[in-house]
């Protein structure tokens, strides 16, 4: 029996179903972000050790967001395929993929947070992290590894919740620990005076929240695709057709660490005012790149399903609005910061020499990403039509093979400039070669879509 919340995705009206799946998705994800950004304000603002204490937490985000991208094999590439089996109508594969999916995130759990602990030292110096640095990096990552099953749950299984047309509870999940942090946030750093570490356990607490309405809605009555114990056993098939498409998503999360360690530990060199200013870039892209991937979360499944179900039309219909509102939005906001950069440092530091450094960096930094909506919008519809392979290329494609050896090769010819040009120039080849290659493989994907 087709769920009323499923059914929708392949019936109703595809403008007004896009954004009503879309919204709340981005809404999550938006607040969600204030996350990491009210914790680098407040970090940013502590007196005196404001512009370290920055740093270092900036040091951090390359293992934190290593260690967050193992729930994208989940979410990425376990959510998509349990659409496309709704629409086909197999409900019990669809069971077999989300119970094998959630052991598949304790079992990532324990190898992320076990080697981190094991090894943090070492890691922050080689990502960045200097003697003035270094310990509010361990003091940030030490309570925020506590926390990583949480993490693991929160952002790993809530897709499955969009996958079943429910985006408002998913937006939920994400909404109830992202105005918990923003609440503790300021009591744990400023009025209980624990600095970096309050940050970090604000963070914590607030995941575990969210991770907690997510089970809670999964293990109800009220999930038309429930978290059932019987299919917790790990299936060989489902998990590898889960790692074929999840390893895109994983490669597009976990090269941004790789980037990471290698821009921090490259700017290091050049001081460490040059590692808070990347900090600053790197949070500011992301009002950009995080409403774009909550847009994603609500407009795969609507793919996903209707290519399991065979709906040609309603596929093209919907990436239509992908595309056009992805590339608006993204290119808008890119010129905002690129023309206004002193506007958008003043929220994270009242260090002058911050701001200045932010004012001529930020520029070259997002030059390429104001065309990078086309990547966004086509490389999630490789991922929503099952196409593992070049979802994998792609993946790669930017931070692998152009953004590294570029930030490794520039600076001997642009001096510091070089770092953060290397960026911008992956940013635009990188969407240039997925827009064209999404282009010539689209239509052969749509002649399969009715066979089988």
């Amino acid at each position: 029996m087709i769920n009323k919340y499923e059914e929708r995705l392949g019936t109703e009206r595809m403008l007004p179903l896009v954004f009503k799946m879309a919204l709340p998705a981005v809404a999550a994800q938006f607040v969600n972000l204030l996350y990491s950004i009210v914790d680098r304000i407040y970090i940013g603002h502590i007196p005196d050790i404001g512009t370290d204490a920055l740093a270092g937490v900036g040091v951090t985000i390359s293992l934190v967001v290593l260690i967050s991208s193992f729930s994208a094999i989940v979410g990425g590439g376990g959510a998509p395929l349990v659409a496309i089996a709704l629409g086909q109508g197999n409900r019990e594969r669809a069971g077999q993929i989300l119970g094998n999916g959630f052991v598949l995130l304790i079992l990532f759990t324990l190898l992320t947070s076990i080697t981190a602990y094991a090894f943090m030292e070492p890691i922050l110096l080689f990502t960045g992290a200097s003697e003035q640095t270094l310990k509010y990096a361990v003091d940030y990552l030490s309570i925020y590894l506590v926390g990583t099953l949480f993490v693991e749950i929160s952002t790993g299984l809530n897709s499955f919740i969009n996958a079943q047309g429910r985006p408002a509870i998913a937006m939920y999940s994400v909404l109830i620990g992202a105005v918990l942090n923003i609440i503790l946030d300021p009591i744990f750093i400023f009025w209980l005076d624990m600095g970096v570490k309050g940050a970090a356990l604000a963070t914590v607490l607030s995941q575990a929240c969210s991770a907690a309405w997510v089970l809670h809605f999964l293990f109800s009555k009220s999930a038309s695709l429930p978290l059932e114990k019987r299919y917790m056993k790990l299936n060989k098939g489902i998990v590898i057709s889960m790692f074929a498409l999840g390893i895109s998503p994983f490669i597009m999360a976990s090269t941004e660490s790789m980037v990471g360690f290698v821009l921090n530990s490259s700017l290091k060199e050049f001081g460490d005012i040059y590692v808070s200013a990347l900090t600053v870039l790197q949070t500011s892209m992301q009002f950009s790149s995080v409403p774009m991937t909550g847009f994603a979360q609500g407009f795969v499944p609507i793919i996903s399903y209707n290519y399991g179900h065979g709906n040609k039309q309603r596929v093209k219909a919907c990436f239509r609005i992908a595309l056009i509102t992805m590339f608006s939005f993204n290119l808008l906001l890119m010129l905002f910061m690129i023309l206004f950069p002193t506007t958008v440092a003043s929220a994270f530091t009242s260090d002058e020499t911050l701001i200045e450094t932010v004012r001529w960096t930020m520029p070259v930094f997002l030059a390429g990403m104001t065309i990078f909506g086309l990547q966004r919008a086509c490389q999630n519809m490789f991922v929503a039509l099952g196409q593992a392979k070049i979802s994998i290329f792609i993946a790669l494609l930017r931070k692998v093979f152009l953004l590294i050896p570029l930030a490794l090769i520039l600076p001997h010819f642009m001096g510091v400039t070089g770092i953060y040009a290397a960026e911008a120039i992956s940013d635009a080849t990188a969407a240039i070669c997925c827009t064209v290659l999404f282009f010539w493989q689209f239509p052969k994907i749509l002649e399969k879509i009715n066979k089988g």
